[in-house]
Order: structure tokens, then C-alpha cells, then sequence
């Protein structure tokens, strides 16, 4: 279980989550669309989960 939480704790999941935080502010505050929050947010997300998914393709491949 501590070892999943250190896993969470890296630089690219600190970065999302900031923003993800800062884009919801953003949202709730009237600042940013909900059309451009999606974008931003799915390209973020896109990205994250792309970068896990290769990350464990080369675990399996080892």
C-alpha cells in the first residue's frame, strides 16, 4: 500500500493534480468555460494515463 502511494507521488502526478485544482477554481469562479476546461482537462488526462500505460508496457517487456 506505501509503495502505491510513493508511485503517486511523482512530479507528473503533483502536476496534475495542481492542475486539475487550478482549472476547477477557474470553472467554479466563471473564468474558464466548460468547453475549454474539458480540453484542457482531457488533454492533461490523455497525456498522464498515456505515459502510465507506456510505463508499464516496459515493465512487462523486461
Amino acid at each position: 500500500m506505501i509503495e502505491k502511494i510513493a508511485k503517486l507521488i511523482d512530479v507528473k502526478s503533483i502536476v496534475t493534480l495542481i492542475l486539475t485544482v487550478v482549472f476547477a477554481v477557474l470553472s467554479v469562479t466563471g473564468r474558464l468555460s466548460a468547453e475549454q476546461l474539458q480540453t484542457a482537462f482531457t488533454t492533461v488526462l490523455a497525456f498522464y494515463f498515456g505515459t502510465q500505460s507506456r510505463k508499464k508496457e516496459g515493465e512487462n517487456h523486461d
